[in-house]
């Protein structure tokens, strides 16, 4: 499903990324933990196509796509079609309601309005949220709006959903919940996960847990 190969990067003279290589597969929920400044978000961020990786890097394919070679305009498309996000900030329009956020990736991707909100109202209520379509974001509780992320980050029924620190600013009984919810996801629909996070007890859940330091995965 993910193939990088010696990937690199830098911002100015600072080598963030140094020759990552890795494999994931369809299905996995694969957790990288490491210390802050180790690079686990930037290269959450390449694998994910949301940033760069520096001109000497090898290959990073997905699904069989070599990414690098995509034009800017091939990219925003394959993106929108196959990947899915999740922040640690859940990132929803505060004027918009629960419905109405989870539909946006569906209206960048043209599906029609009518056929864009029942397959929202679907994942809220898989979700939990049936009563919460019409409420906007200040109207919900922190693992809600985490949870109207989820069914966003779920629209376009993508291969990978890349996550990260999506339990950080969720209670305990909030952050097991929403652990719990990606092993259901990838049960119920057989979706990869590559989850950055601190939460050491979550990343041994996890089907595999890479380390990273340095810039590098060390185990």
């Amino acid at each position: 499903m993910i193939h990088a190969e010696n990937i690199h990067k830098y911002y100015g003279d600072l080598h963030v990324l140094k020759g990552v290589s890795l494999h994931i597969k369809s299905g996995e929920v694969v957790s990288i933990v490491g210390a802050s400044g180790a690079g686990k978000t930037t290269l959450l961020h390449i694998l994910g196509t949301l940033d760069n990786p520096a001109a000497e890097s090898g290959d990073l394919l997905i699904h069989n796509t070599n990414i690098l070679k995509l034009s800017d305009k091939e990219l925003a498309a394959f993106r929108n079609k196959n990947i899915g996000f999740i922040f640690q900030f859940h990132q929803l329009l505060p004027e918009f309601s629960a419905v109405e956020n989870v539909c946006i990736p569906a209206f960048i991707k043209n599906i029609p309005k009518k056929k864009a909100e029942e397959k929202a109202k679907k994942l809220l209520d898989f979700l939990g949220l049936s009563h919460r379509y019409h409420h906007k974001p200040n109207e919900l509780s922190g693992g809600e709006q985490q949870r109207v992320a989820v069914a966003r980050a779920l629209i376009n029924d993508p291969l990978i959903i890349f996550a990260d620190e999506p339990s950080g600013n969720l209670d305990s009984a909030s952050a097991d919940s929403l652990h719990s919810l990606f092993f259901k996801l990838r049960d119920e629909f057989n979706q990869t996960f590559v989850i950055v996070t601190h939460n050491e007890e979550f990343a041994d859940m996890a089907d595999r847990k890479l380390v990273m330091s340095d810039g590098k995965i060390v185990s």
